[in-house]
């Protein structure tokens, strides 16, 4: 299992907006994730919640260039979440190992630099295609369907474009991404053995502090740990190859414990 640390480099983030938009707040919470377990660092210059302002590329790079820098040297694996060419442009240029698409790269005059590189891609599938994350409602029953021939038109895109399918890892979306309705996550969360099965790739799961996990406890963001852990634990129980967390302290103490309860060896 592959933890990927959040941090938002941000103003407008829904779980910490502001909170690590200056470089040594960012850099000191980059130094925590790590130390807390996170195998790689997912780093986000604009936020893509509904509610969220557009950032200009440049502004963007500009709050992730001195953590990108200080990590790199640190020889800390980075990932990149932005759905701006601009920006993975830059970051391919920086060596980063991963980039993190809400929009699953929709735009085919990229693909040819993302072919010639050697980084990885997070390709994310959302309701809205396009943008931020918005409020569309969309019929549980039908989820894993649009998400099911998403996958299949997207990854014959990216690979018919000459990029390594062993390069591409699944991001079915979560919370707004799949809709306003709460039972289209926990849908695609029973069903990512399916989603595995069915195209052969690993799988990211992030549900870190998400809505609809608050609304099933009645906790404000603030109280949403414990709710978080039990739907990683639950992905990872059923398939999921890498966490997008917030704590990955928390999921790393859970991880241990569950994999102790069922007999494997640590990290198994």
């Amino acid at each position: 299992m592959k933890l990927f640390g959040i941090l938002n480099i941000t103003p407008d983030s829904f779980s910490d907006g502001g909170r690590f938009l200056a470089p040594d707040a960012a850099l000191a919470q980059a130094r925590k994730l790590v130390q807390g377990g996170a195998d790689v660092l997912d780093l986000g210059g604009a936020a893509s919640n509904p509610n969220a302002e557009a950032v200009a590329p440049e502004v963007e790079i500009g709050r992730l260039a001195p953590v990108v820098a200080a990590m790199k040297a640190e020889g800390i694996s980075l990932s990149i979440d932005t759905f701006s060419p601009e920006v993975q442009r830059w970051a391919m240029r920086q060596g980063v190992d991963y980039l993190n698409d809400i929009q699953g790269f929709p735009e085919p005059s990229l693909y040819p630099e993302l072919a010639a590189s050697s980084v990885k891609l997070i390709v994310m599938h959302s309701v809205q295609g396009l943008g931020i994350a918005t409020r569309i409602a969309v019929a549980p029953d039908e989820i894993y369907e649009r998400t099911y021939r998403f996958f299949e038109t997207r990854l014959k895109a990216l690979t018919d474009a000459g990029i390594a399918r062993e390069r591409l890892i699944l991001d079915p979306g979560m919370g707004f991404f799949l809709g306003t309705k709460s039972e289209a996550s926990y849908v695609i969360l029973r069903r990512i053995a399916d989603l595995k099965r069915a195209f052969g790739l690993p799988v990211l799961i992030s549900v870190s502090r998400k809505s609809f996990l608050r609304k099933i406890t009645g906790r404000p963001l603030g109280e949403s740990g414990p709710a978080t852990l039990s739907a990683e634990l639950f992905a990872a129980l059923h398939g999921a190859d890498m966490i997008r967390t917030h704590d990955p302290a928390a999921t790393r103490d859970g991880l241990a414990v569950w994999q102790a309860l069922a007999g494997r060896a640590p990290g198994a």
